[in-house]
């Protein structure tokens, strides 16, 4: 059984930068680990992932060029860097993990953190 745990999110005002750590009990060098997220009456949606094998990314459209994802294998911890923060991105963020599949599709992921808010002022 894997466990995640994130940590990092807090509240900024728009502009400001934020990094969301994810720790996870084993780390899949061959499915992926991904950042969701999920705001107040909103879907949750896909805005990261990476592959810690390889360090491939895959980035929402919303968030390319603001948001970094990384990864950090002998830490055993999936970073998500956060510039250029928009009240749009005021969310509960969620790290999750697969250890076959990647991608931004919430149903591929079989592992779930117990989410860190994220809260961004104008």
């Amino acid at each position: 059984q894997v466990r995640l745990v994130e940590s990092g999110g807090g509240s900024v005002q728009a502009g400001g930068s934020l990094r969301l750590s994810c720790v996870a009990s084993v780390l899949t060098y061959r499915g992926c680990v991904a950042w969701f997220r999920q705001g107040p009456g909103k879907e949750r949606e896909g805005v990261a992932s990476i592959n810690p094998g390889t360090g491939t990314p895959a980035y929402a459209d919303s968030v390319k060029g603001r948001f970094t994802i990384s990864r950090d294998n002998a830490k055993n911890t999936v970073y998500l860097q956060m510039n250029s923060l928009k009240p749009e991105d005021t969310a509960m963020y969620y790290c999750a993990a697969d250890q076959a599949r990647c991608g931004l599709s919430a149903q591929w992921y079989t592992y779930w953190g117990q989410g860190t808010q994220v809260t961004v002022s104008s």
